[in-house]
């Protein structure tokens, strides 16, 4: 108990500074962006260089990817449906760990998309090629900022998905060891009164020979 304890703890602290790490990248990417003060024209063809923001849009894309890889396969892990039972793994998953679960794709997806096009516009664009069809992008104000936002949204719909699907999943194993527990004390006390309801053993004699006895006894005494 003690272990899977620990080893949830931990996951949770990766997640969580996983998220911080790529929260921190779309915000340094939003300063190390291009400007329009980058941008060099010559004639009709335009120049853009590389900005630094590739890289933190890189690292910030790697770390939520991985945060969120790790995440789902907590919630999956604790999910209370078995292999066997795959079909009513909906229905047993707590609803608000589901309604978090869809909140935390629809951010993720709409802040890799964000952070895939930041990402190629921060690159190096050079004359004649730019970013598409020979023209120049530069990323727009406070998109990294949005991402930032969409990576909170996405590791905190995670994480609290799977500390809800968690907190189900323990509750059922409690339940299942209080009514184990329960089958053997009924079991002990019914083993019990059975070894009451016996008759007692005369010295000398085994368990049926002192039954055989007892019955015995009790015909002869209906005869008398």
């Amino acid at each position: 108990m003690e272990k899977n304890q620990y080893g949830f703890a931990l996951t949770f602290s990766i997640i969580v500074s996983l998220g911080l790490v790529s929260f921190l990248s779309c915000i340094a990417a939003e300063f190390k962006r291009t400007k329009n003060k980058d941008l060099k024209l010559d004639g009709k063809l335009c120049y853009l260089p590389g900005s630094h923001a590739f890289g933190f849009g890189i690292a910030a894309l790697v770390c939520l990817l991985i945060a969120q890889i790790i995440g789902n396969l907590i919630i999956c892990r604790n999910s209370s449906c078995s292999r066997e039972k795959g079909n009513d793994c909906k229905s047993r998953r707590p609803r608000t760990a589901s309604i978090l679960l869809f909140i935390s794709w629809i951010s993720f997806g709409i802040a890799i998309i964000l952070m895939c096009g930041a990402v190629s516009m921060s690159r190096s664009q050079p004359y004649g090629k730019g970013w598409l069809d020979g023209e120049c992008y530069l990323v727009k104000d406070g998109t990294y900022i949005g991402s930032a936002i969409l990576v909170l949204v996405t590791i905190g719909s995670t994480l609290g998905s799977a500390i809800t699907t968690k907190r189900q999943s323990q509750a059922e194993k409690d339940q299942k060891i209080h009514a184990q527990k329960t089958e053997v004390d009924v079991f002990r006390a019914k083993k019990s009164l059975g070894d009451e309801a016996m008759p007692p053993c005369r010295e000398g004699l085994s368990p049926l020979k002192a039954e055989a006895t007892f019955s015995f006894s009790f015909v002869i005494g209906e005869e008398g």
